[in-house]
């Protein structure tokens, strides 16, 4: 492309201003809108992600409640008290089950270790517990099969536990004191659930059955399942509704008696949301160029009725159909690049102000435009220019010179 038609082009621009910048505007608020729309959406998924980040996603909690309905002589408001045998019998009913681990509360007042004190949340549970919450152990270990097997007085405590009680100081191998009971620290965790999670102190649940409970009930059991899908998680969750009541005498039918929460099928239909959301972006988004695009053909129809006479001169001095037709496809295709360059910058910089500046909260996070979108945005920007300028570009190409010539 020759020097003298780029700056036939820039000449042009420059003489029309206000036309060009409208026309660029249009375009470069399309992707502008687009790039935010998409960056806000991944926002809200990275939020709602990270809610549930917590849990493995694959994951069925089982918590036992108060029966609501009149069963087999049994009066309703029924307390349902679940026990180490309901996480047997599960696990061996239920082929799919990867991971399954009981949990049970720890009301504990004093806990310390020398002279430092704290308040923190004691749970107790198996090692498949680890899987189930996703955590990160940092230093030491997990609980194991032999402390639940030799009930051992074992502890793992959360990195903020560490940080308050040992106060710097190596935890691994010392004891805290638990109501008056030393358990010694073989572990230290991390959780993405936040910092409450991380002031939590895990115990082997044999143990603290037989030291704070003296009894094998559970306050509640989960598990996950492989190679699952929405309907088969669906399926075992009434599976062990059924079973459940079988054992405990209530009504399969009475969900109030035993409350399970399916983390997939909440998960599916949180997805499921954000897709229909991102499926509208791109509609808005889209429609939004579009408009730009229509705009930026109408001033391509008009630049060359004005430029009629000019072509008529060019053609009749021997200028070819396809100079006439690149050179308004040029135009078009120069426009639109650039006002989409100018609105994808400003777009994908508006996010990163975001995420520098705005904290991060539990439903909102780190906003940032896809980069394959981005570009598949920018290209079809520049094609759409160009069909934007063609028809325009053949009606120019096809001017008769001595038609243009008496054009007024």
């Amino acid at each position: 492309m020759d020097w003298d038609k780029w700056q036939e082009i820039l000449s042009t621009i420059s003489k029309n201003k206000l036309r060009t910048f409208l026309t660029g505007f249009s375009v470069a608020w399309g992707i502008f809108m687009l790039i935010i729309l998409l960056g806000s959406g991944q926002g809200l998924k990275n939020g709602v992600e990270e809610q549930f980040a917590d849990d493995a996603t694959n994951s069925i909690w089982v918590y036992p409640r108060q029966t609501s309905i009149a069963y087999q002589g049994y009066k309703p408001g029924r307390r349902i008290e679940l026990t180490n045998t309901d996480i047997t019998r599960t696990q061996n009913s239920i082929s799919n089950i990867d991971n399954i681990t009981g949990r049970v509360r720890v009301n504990a007042k004093n806990i310390s270790y020398k002279n430092n004190y704290g308040s923190y949340s004691i749970r107790s549970v198996h090692p498949a517990h680890q899987q189930l919450e996703n955590t990160l152990i940092t230093e030491g270990r997990y609980i194991n099969q032999m402390d639940l097997e030799n009930f051992r007085k074992t502890a793992v405590i959360g990195s903020l536990v560490s940080k308050d009680l040992f106060k710097g100081e190596d935890p691994i191998g010392k004891y805290i004191d638990i109501d008056g009971i030393e358990f010694k620290v073989v572990g230290v965790f991390e959780d993405k659930g936040g910092e409450s999670e991380m002031r939590i102190i895990y115990l082997p649940i044999t143990t603290a059955q037989r030291l704070f409970k003296g009894g094998d009930k559970v306050n509640q059991f989960m598990f996950t399942l492989h190679n699952a899908t929405l309907e088969s998680s669906q399926k075992t969750v009434e599976k062990l509704r059924t079973q459940l009541a079988s054992v405990h005498h209530f009504d399969p039918k009475d969900k109030r008696a035993v409350w399970v929460r399916n983390q997939f099928e909440n998960y599916q239909k949180v997805m499921s949301l954000f897709s229909g959301i991102n499926i509208f972006i791109w509609i808005v988004g889209i429609g939004t160029i579009i408009a730009g695009i229509v705009g930026v053909s109408n001033i391509m129809m008009i630049v060359v009725k004005e430029r009629t006479k000019e072509i008529g001169i060019r053609k009749a001095l021997g200028a070819t159909p396809f100079s006439i037709v690149s050179l308004v496809l040029l135009e078009s295709v120069v426009i639109t690049s650039l006002a989409g360059y100018i609105g994808l910058a400003a777009g994908v910089g508006l996010l990163e102000l975001i995420n520098k500046f705005m904290p991060p909260s539990d439903f909102f996070r780190n906003p940032q435009a896809n980069i394959t979108a981005a570009l598949m945005a920018t290209g079809l920007l520049i094609v759409a220019g160009a069909i934007a300028g063609f028809i325009p570009a053949r009606k120019a190409a096809s001017v008769q010179p001595v038609e243009a010539l008496r054009t007024e």
